[in-house]
């Protein structure tokens, strides 16, 4: 079974950055793509970025310009680095394994004005 744990959310100030980090357990991680999404108070599962195996990724336009999705197929690892972070940003931030559908514990975000 596939076990994720996220890290790097915390509070910030509006316009600052914050990279998340998301290590996975087990083999998968080179198999799969992986996603970001975030979920706000009230709002439903909202996908932000995803990368494909082959480390092409794709944003939500929402977010395309600010913020990076990476991994490191080495560490097991993949990485939302965010920019001109905004308080509408202010969410619970999950990764998720596609291969398996298996998702992090998720990070709070909290962006301040």
């Amino acid at each position: 079974q596939v076990q994720l744990v996220e890290s790097g959310g915390g509070l910030v100030q509006a316009g600052g950055s914050l990279r998340l980090s998301c290590a996975t357990s087990g083999s998968i991680f080179r198999l799969s793509a992986m996603g970001w999404y975030r979920q706000a108070p009230g709002n439903e599962r909202e996908l932000l970025a995803v990368i494909t195996r082959t480390d092409i990724p794709n944003y939500a336009d929402s977010v395309k310009g600010r913020f990076t999705i990476s991994r490191d197929n080495v560490k097991n690892t993949v990485y939302l680095e965010m920019n001109s972070l905004k308080p509408e940003n202010t969410a619970v931030y999950y990764c998720y394994v596609a291969l398996t559908r298996t998702w992090g514990q998720g990070t709070q975000v909290t962006v301040s004005s």
